[in-house]
């Protein structure tokens, strides 16, 4: 019971994604070769709104639901790691047609084939997590 504000959150994650064109294979390869705005304006709008509420939550010294301060650390700057991650993300999204939110709208549509790229993603979370310490972060 004490999870089922979550799960209900990822439904309803799962249903504006899936009504918003963000899972169809086609939007994100119209995207992959500049053919459309779609997907570039559901994205921009997404970091403008994280934005703006990580601004509210600064502003007003918002507190978890525990009543601790919200901290938000710093990141190391550095554009080579950036620049490589971004690059493996993207041709990881551009070859599966997916990123990791729509996996799980996509097998919960019933497109069965997207378990094999679930599958190679889950793997490259644990292999990543098996070398992380070895690479500069």
């Amino acid at each position: 019971m004490k999870l089922l504000k979550f799960f209900l959150t990822g439904v309803f994650f799962g249903i504006v994604l899936s009504k918003s064109q963000a899972v169809s294979w086609y939007r994100i390869f119209e995207m992959f070769k500049f053919q459309s705005f779609h997907m570039y304006g559901i994205i921009g709008s997404a970091v403008v709104t994280g934005i703006i509420l990580f601004q509210i939550i600064k502003a007003v010294k918002l507190k978890t639901i525990q009543g601790k301060d919200i901290q938000f650390i710093p990141k190391k700057r550095g554009m080579y790691r950036n620049i490589l991650g971004g690059i493996i993300f993207g041709l990881g999204w551009a070859l599966a047609g997916a990123c990791p939110g729509p996996m799980f709208v996509l097998l919960g549509k019933g497109v069965l084939a997207i378990g094999v790229v679930l599958l190679g993603a889950v793997v490259g979370a644990f292999m990543y997590h098996s070398v992380k310490n070895k690479l500069p972060h």
